[in-house]
């Protein structure tokens, strides 16, 4: 699969986690244990992003060093909703979920998007 292809799968399936922890908070359950979600390399994309497929010369770009941080950053903002919703704490996983969370996935996706285009996809 191309670098654009797997930029643009990551991107529909970071989005699919706004509704998963809408429906966990919603719900004050979920099946997504907030040590696993934690984990950066653990989703199908982290797992391509660490992994040895991407030319070296992507993993040297700034546009790849920064989707790798911010990638991190939205696993840890994720795990951080899903530990308010283990504990009870709806009130404080909404606003995770409208402040940094809403940031963090926003900002993602741009960086993603970016290192898309200027990998010619």
């Amino acid at each position: 699969m191309t670098l654009a292809n797997e930029i643009s799968k990551a991107i529909e399936t970071h989005w699919q986690w706004k509704m998963r922890l809408r429906s966990a908070i919603d719900n004050g359950k979920s099946d997504f244990n907030s040590v696993e979600v934690a984990k950066d390399d653990a989703c199908e994309f982290g797992q391509w992003l660490y992994g040895p497929t991407i030319p070296a010369v992507e993993c040297v770009s700034a546009d790849y060093m920064s989707v790798r941080k911010i990638h991190a950053d939205f696993h840890k903002c994720a795990a951080k909703v899903l530990e308010c919703v283990a504990i009870g704490k709806k009130a404080q996983a909404n606003a995770l979920m409208n402040g940094e969370y809403a940031t963090v996935s926003a900002e993602l996706t741009s960086a993603m998007l970016k290192w898309k285009e200027a990998a010619g996809g």
